[in-house]
């Protein structure tokens, strides 16, 4: 393969690079020319001791490495390709007891038991509540005639979803965007306070799971956290499994969806077209392309559990693999002119959710109905919005996040 065109040092994990774009044309032509490339790092910043990880671009690549937990392992170094400079070990370490830096087979029995609050039965039963709810959403912003679209759109339905699926109280649910907010913004100065803040604010939400869980072995309900932590037959959640669940929730079902309906109406601002469209036909692809195009999620990373091959380059083991949704998502071998938002693409084999694999995101279905069903509420009460002032995006290695969004919800 010949050398790619680029920046001496470029490395997309670096968060300032996301304050003002996605690297999409460093992606593209790495794609082509070194699609499994060295990216070096120093052990300060890289926080694991080594000197780099293997950036990997291409579709099918970032598919392989899903697919082959038994080679590439999310324990190892975690699934998290970059802290906080300076982070200790030990927190890191702390973190592979989430079941998304746990490997099989003990990833397979944590997943068989919480999987059962994502039946499709278990997901069509929030939908009425959940229409309603955004419908109130939107209908409450409107009454504003302007505002943050983040916090009084984006942000509601997602948190107002984890509360009525595990039974979070909902006058609770702003303690688990404050929460979230500290353990994920240790990149952005406006959120970070320090580590042990993210630290204190992921023991408090873990505290506060764990106390439900004792509630509800002590008084049984009809509600998933009931069904997850005292099922006598096939297995259940210990207390503190189920508090690193909701920790895991947290980030997976509120952050992620939250920057996706953000994303997604920015997608539309500048996509005026779309919109008209949208709202004449409200096409069921709509959320796929929404979580294509703005890949919430940009990365994860894996570490190499023995000597392999990938993209036909070596990669030793115990050497880190990053996996790169947000190129794997612009690939033109497996998308046509993936630069243009389509809310009618299908088929749409993106890798918002993952690449397949024992780690593909449990929730993904559900993140599909809370899109439409904003996207829906946001179309009918206030079909005229338009942006007021452009985004703010966050600061941040792997999340692709919007912090404001300002909007006229009436029009201009």
């Amino acid at each position: 393969m010949t050398c790619p065109v680029l920046d001496h040092g470029f490395d997309p994990t670096d968060p300032d690079l996301y304050t003002t774009r996605i690297p999409l044309d460093e992606f593209a032509e790495l794609r082509k020319t070194s699609p499994v490339v060295w990216v070096p790092q120093t052990p300060e910043v890289s926080n694991f001791g080594d000197d780099g990880y293997w950036l990997v671009t291409r579709h099918a690549d970032v598919k392989e490495v899903s697919t082959k937990p038994e080679i590439y392992s999310t324990n190892k170094n975690t699934a998290i390709i970059r802290f906080a400079e300076g982070m200790d070990m030990s927190n890191i370490d702390a973190q592979k007891l989430i079941m998304i830096n746990i490997d099989p087979p003990e990833h397979t029995r944590l997943r068989s038991i919480v999987q059962r609050g994502f039946t499709p039965r278990a997901i069509n039963a929030l939908q009425t509540a959940l229409t309603e709810r955004a419908a109130q959403i939107v209908r409450d912003a409107k009454l504003k005639g302007s505002g943050d679209f983040v916090t009084e759109v984006a942000c509601e339905l997602p948190l107002q979803a984890i509360a009525e699926l595990i039974g979070v109280p909902q006058e609770d649910r702003k303690k688990i965007f404050e929460w979230s907010n500290k353990m994920l913004g240790y990149d952005d100065p406006e959120y970070a306070e320090s580590t042990e803040a993210g630290a204190q604010a992921a023991a408090e939400l873990m505290l506060y799971s764990m106390g439900m869980a004792e509630e509800r072995k002590a008084c049984p309900a009809q509600d998933i956290v009931t069904r997850l932590i005292t099922a006598e037959t096939d297995g259940s959640l210990s207390s503190d499994e189920f508090g690193f669940f909701v920790l895991l929730l947290a980030v997976a079902g509120n952050e992620t969806t939250r920057n996706a309906i953000t994303h997604g109406m920015l997608a539309f601002f500048d996509n005026p077209d779309q919109w008209e469209l949208y709202k004449a036909e409200r096409p069921e692809t709509t959320a796929d392309e929404i979580v294509r195009y703005s890949s919430p999620v940009m990365s994860f990373q894996r570490t190499a559990t023995q000597d392999t091959v990938l993209g036909g380059q070596e990669i030793k083991a115990g050497q880190r693999v990053g996996i790169f949704y947000s190129s794997a998502n612009y690939d033109t071998e497996v998308f046509e002119n993936p630069t243009k938002f389509d809310i009618t693409r299908n088929p749409n084999p993106h890798l918002g959710f993952g690449g397949g694999g024992p780690h593909f995101c449990l929730g993904a279905s559900l993140a599909r109905m809370e899109i439409n069903l904003m996207f829906n509420a946001i179309a009918d009460a206030m079909p005229d919005i338009t942006k007021a002032a452009e985004p703010r995006r966050l600061r941040h290695a792997w999340i692709n996040g919007i912090k404001e969004l300002q909007v006229n919800y009436t029009g201009r």
